[in-house]
């Protein structure tokens, strides 16, 4: 079996990967808040760890691996955006509008970008391996938590909110210390922080797990014996759901006996935004209420993203969603960008780098866009083992190309989440969505090799001055082909 080695922020350190038990291989990775279209920063984790779960599954065997990555459908910019769309329906209506057509919106999307998705690795009759669970469908087990947090002095009400109690947490053993997994300490959290002034506090790092709705919120029974109906808050829902399908559903599956590795899983994913607060908060709650030292053995953290080395914003008029970029470039494009930098590394979004991606796929559709085999070779098994090392395994694949190993090159493709339609399709659909007529392209190029045929080198340069017009670069090939493309 291959050795896999992962880079844990954690330890801050590259280690081999030792899963709980290789017959169950467990991996969270936190999902979208559907309220929006996600942008194209978003699609960088769905990428990443769609990666990662492809190669557990080659490692450990696809019956051994679980996949599960959440949907936030309760949270305020989702009651903001169904008030602002919908303000004539009721509430509860439009945030169920609002989450089902986000959601919609965001698997189209991503669909695009070739990630596996749970109908592709579900079998009837068998326990999933991928699982989409959505918060809402998981108040019952945030309120058992909360629940045990308060028992365990790790919680307390007031003024009909329950918060986690950071004082309460360094008193109980086998827990880690709040702040521990950030690596900074309490005076750095509350300064790196923006934390939320409020009279109710015991201190002003205890955070929300759950408070009171207004007339417009969504609301659900309160735990703890709070009599106003209230609503989670968004920490406790992974900590949540992890624990369902993570850990509930394991509980008559797992071969070890330790009590505290069976309440922990494998790896838990994310973007590096979220190191604090969100995984240092899940990280609390999740130990607290269970009594252990970890909540997740490896958590890994992808790397920000910029769009022409700047920071992505509104404001400098370089925000992307995914739905936009997908108008202008083939998933596989988007996809094969986000994986030539490391994922840990900060990655720089350019146009030069699509086009240098669509060059590079355009060339390996031709060369090996028609096979059907799928599998990954032994050198791009050991480029991906080493954390995940893509730019390494897209070394091994442009050697492939190299050596003539098409076949070979094709399988390793399709294994990794490209090659999703044939040679014929990409040509085609490149050409059509091409801002030039194919046809009048087609017409002038038959022209030229005429021209070229009968010696007229003058109506030659002038066809091609034309086409050159047009922004059509033509390429007159060895074989007695001519190829065009248009110039982005």
């Amino acid at each position: 079996m291959t050795a896999l080695k992962l880079y844990s922020t954690l330890t801050r350190s590259k280690d081999t990967f030792v899963p709980i038990d290789d017959r169950n291989v467990r991996l969270y990775v936190c999902g979208p808040t559907v309220y929006d279209y996600a942008h194209i920063g978003n699609a960088r984790p769905i990428i990443v760890f769609d990666l990662l779960f492809r190669l557990l599954r080659h490692v450990y065997g696809a019956e051994a691996v679980t996949y599960v990555r959440n949907i936030t459908d309760v949270e305020d910019k989702i009651n903001a955006r169904a008030a602002r769309d919908y303000p004539d329906l009721p509430h509860n209506d439009a945030i169920r509008i609002v989450t089902q057509k986000t959601e919609k919106q965001f698997h189209d999307d991503i669909r695009a970008l070739g990630v596996l998705m749970p109908e592709h690795v579900n079998e009837p009759g068998k326990p999933p391996r991928f699982v989409e669970p959505r918060a809402t469908e998981h108040i019952d087990e945030m309120k058992m938590i909360i629940e045990r947090l308060i028992a365990r002095g790790a919680a307390y009400v007031a003024e009909d909110h329950v918060l986690f109690s950071v004082s309460g947490m360094s008193k109980l053993s086998n827990v880690p210390q709040y702040g521990a997994f950030s690596k900074r300490s309490l005076d750095e959290l509350l300064s790196g922080a923006r934390v939320d002034v409020a009279p109710y506090k015991r201190d002003p790092m205890d955070f929300v797990l759950w408070k009171p709705s207004g007339p417009k919120d969504p609301a659900w029974p309160s735990p703890a014996g709070i009599a106003k109906p209230g609503r989670p808050g968004w920490h406790i829902e992974c900590s949540a759901m992890a624990w369902k399908h993570l850990v509930q559903a394991f509980e008559t599956r797992l071969s070890c006996n330790d009590p505290a590795e069976r309440e922990t899983f494998d790896i838990h994913g994310g973007g590096i935004d979220l190191v604090f607060p969100h995984h240092e908060n899940e990280i609390a709650q999740s130990c607290c209420a269970f009594g252990v030292p970890r909540m997740a053995n490896v958590w890994m953290h992808n790397g920000f993203l910029q769009v022409e080395s700047e920071k992505m914003s509104k404001s400098l008029g370089n925000f992307f969603t995914i739905h936009d970029l997908l108008k202008d470039w083939p998933g596989e494009v988007l996809r094969f960008n986000m994986l030539r930098t490391h994922y840990r590394q900060p990655i720089d979004w350019t146009v030069k780098g699509l086009e240098e991606s669509q060059k590079t796929l355009d060339r390996w559709y031709g060369l090996a866009g028609d096979g059907s085999s799928v599998t990954l070779s032994g050198p791009v098994v050991e480029a991906l083992a080493d954390d995940l090392n893509t730019p390494k395994m897209l070394a091994e694949l442009h050697a492939l190309d190299h050596h003539g190993a098409h076949e070979e090159l094709g399988a390793n493709l399709r294994a990794l989440g490209f090659l999703l339609e044939g040679s014929v399709a990409w040509e085609a659909r490149k050409k059509a969505s091409l801002s030039v007529d194919a046809s009048v392209v087609e017409a002038l190029i038959v022209a030229r090799k005429e021209a070229r045929a009968s010696k007229n080198w003058a109506e030659s340069d002038r066809i091609r001055d034309e086409l050159a017009a047009l922004s059509v670069v033509v390429k007159d090939n060895k074989d007695g082909t001519t190829t065009w493309e248009v110039a982005r």
